[in-house]
């Protein structure tokens, strides 16, 4: 299609729009009568404040909407006017480092407009202020020039956005021909900035939120999305492009989780969809992201993060709109060749705001009061997370990483939205109560967790060819620690033979010194994955050096008490680039003592 195509379409859409009345009111949704031509999931703007929201269903000539605000202080009859366009987010530079809500309403500026009576930042009812700055002029350098020929995802040019990023213009979609006329310089966001067939073309875009972005195509999950995190890499590591889950009771850490995840996480955006989470634990996040450093570039981690807030005390309705919102945001930096991770926390209180709506929608609910489409609500989230070839006539990857958290009720995993989730993330990082009361961090329970993409090539590849050899061993000696505790806890530890002694230590080993990692630690916070083999390898001969002190008849318990191997819980202070050398010292230290024990 051409630019001048697309654009008569666009003008096609934008119609006269048609104005209805309310006729009826229940919470968040608002049924009204007399829209005609309204199409389903249309925008409108309801009662006389003016209040956005979407239209769900449509029966004769009864409108179903979920109002995006408060509906307090509605009235039947009150107008209801057709915006003629489906919910959509805009896109352009401006994006990184801001706050929005969950229908990209800038929450910063917003809360300049008025203070309630005690002085606090008041958000007013029915807001339209735009997501992105209009006045802000932008250093446009184009990337074509006048003749060239270009299709839809080719790159136009580039703004220097962030000392982090460099955000690249692309061709819409839709939109293919020959260059007529390019414009650097100093722009607006809606100022032409090339004309494609004599079309102009600005750095503004939109896209509907619930429609993926096209790609040129889907790519294998190959390639590890590296945390620094040694639990999840070693144990249970992502692909780029793949989704996870993080599901655990209150206080198991999976917003502090989450929050190492987006500082040391390889990912060049991080979008951060807070969803349906306590005001004062989302107030902490939005205060402490500005103040993170990002390892990079040493400026703040929010010049490639953006946020997205939505409390609990919130519009439900824009609550379910949010992860939505974040993930087109995320698939419009994807479509420029970066790699973005989506952290949604929480998708329990997104699936609350589904199941709330639905009541008043008076649909038949299904099991725990969720509708009955939940499952498939849920995929169409998860399924947008991919690693793609990006479309355009230039090779250009991507990918788009989700990791939502999941808050089971009591710390029920076999609740619906767990269970859902289990079925559609290639990656289950369960946290375990008991680990966190243990103050053992992260709370990733390794009996429980898993991990469905096979990443073994890549780590054996980049990183040692003997990465899946040490990490098989790891799991195996985890799972055998938990069968002896067991014993233990029934019948006690004497009753265990000399080698099943040694096997307890080296679990204890492992617990201790290689999966508890403090993120306040700037030592520890991020291994790199050189170093996590080089600390696992050096348990791993510890284990060695102890079953055969055991083997020749050395106690147990007197193997477990040398000193060297409480040099183990040092590794984690380690430089990366000296931690090999620094291994081959340890094990060293430690088969000279073992060696020596009588």
């Amino acid at each position: 299609m051409t630019a001048t195509g697309a654009l008569d379409r666009q003008i096609n859409d934008d119609r006269a729009a048609s104005t209805g009345e309310i006729w009826r009111i229940a919470g968040p949704v608002v049924v009204a009568r007399g829209l005609d031509h309204v199409r389903l999931y249309n925008v409108v703007l309801v009662g006389r404040a003016a209040l956005p929201g979407e239209v769900i269903r449509l029966s004769g000539d009864l409108a179903t909407i979920q109002v995006y605000e408060n509906t307090g202080g509605l009235h039947v009859g009150e107008p209801v006017v057709d915006t003629g366009r489906p919910l959509e987010v805009e896109l352009g530079p401006g994006m990184l480092g801001g706050i929005f809500d969950g229908t990209q309403r800038p929450l910063d500026v917003l809360a300049r407009v008025g203070d309630d009576a005690f002085g606090r930042p008041l958000l007013p009812r029915g807001g339209s202020l735009p997501s992105l700055d209009r006045e802000r002029a932008w250093t446009f350098e184009a990337r074509v020039a006048p003749a060239d020929q270009v299709v839809a995802g080719d790159v136009l040019g580039v703004v220097a956005e962030t000392r982090a990023l460099e955000h690249r213009i692309l061709v819409p979609p839709g939109i293919r021909g020959v260059v007529t006329k390019v414009s650097s310089g100093p722009r607006t966001l809606e100022e032409p900035v090339a004309w494609i067939d004599e079309a102009p073309v600005t750095m503004l875009s939109r896209w509907p939120v619930r429609d993926p972005r096209p790609i040129a195509a889907r790519l294998a999950a190959s390639t590890p999305l590296i945390t620094g995190q040694r639990a999840i890499d070693v144990l249970f590591p992502i692909a780029r492009g793949g989704a996870a889950t993080i599901p655990g009771g209150f206080g198991t850490g999976k917003t502090v989780l989450q929050q190492s995840l987006a500082k040391w996480a390889h990912a060049d955006v991080v979008v951060y969809v807070g969803c349906g989470e306590r005001g004062n634990e989302l107030a902490e996040v939005l205060q402490e992201f500005p103040q993170l450093i990002d390892p990079r570039t040493g400026a703040s981690l929010m010049e490639r993060t953006i946020l997205i807030a939505n409390t609990s005390n919130m519009p439900v309705a824009a609550r379910e709109a949010s992860i939505y919102t974040g993930v087109t945001v995320a698939e419009y930096f994807r479509d420029q060749g970066y790699h973005v991770a989506l952290m949604a926390d929480s998708t329990s209180r997104w699936g609350e705001a589904l199941r709330e709506v639905s009541s008043r929608l008076e649909e038949m609910p299904a099991e725990e009061g969720y509708p009955a489409y939940l499952s498939s609500r849920l995929a169409e989230f998860y399924e947008r997370g991919a690693a793609v070839r990006c479309a355009g006539s230039a090779e250009r990857e991507g990918s788009v990483t989700i990791i939502g958290a999941v808050s089971p009720a009591g710390g029920d995993f076999s609740e619906p939205i767990t269970q859902h989730s289990l079925r559609l993330a290639g990656t289950f990082w369960a946290l375990e109560t008991s680990l966190a009361r243990a103050r053992h961090f992260p709370a990733v329970d390794w009996n429980r967790s898993y991990t469905l993409y096979d990443l073994s090539g890549w780590f054996g590849g980049e990183v040692a060819s003997d990465w899946e050899e040490h990490r098989a061993w790891a799991r195996q000696l985890l799972q055998r620690e938990a069968e002896l505790l067991e014993v233990v806890q029934l019948v006690g530890a004497d009753t265990l033979a000399p080698p099943e002694r040694a096997l307890l230590r080296t679990g204890r080993l492992l617990r201790e010194d290689f999966l508890q990692q403090s993120a306040f630690d700037e030592h520890d916070a991020y291994c790199a994955p050189a170093k996590q083999i080089a600390m696992l390898r050096s348990i791993r001969a510890a284990d060695t050096a102890m079953r055969t002190a055991v083997d020749r008849g050395v106690p147990a318990e007197t193997v477990a008490a040398a000193p060297s191997l409480t040099a183990l819980a040092q590794m984690r202070l380690w430089p990366a680039d000296e931690a090999e050398q620094r291994a081959s010292t340890l094990v060293e230290l430690i088969n000279t003592e073992l060696e020596n024990l009588g």
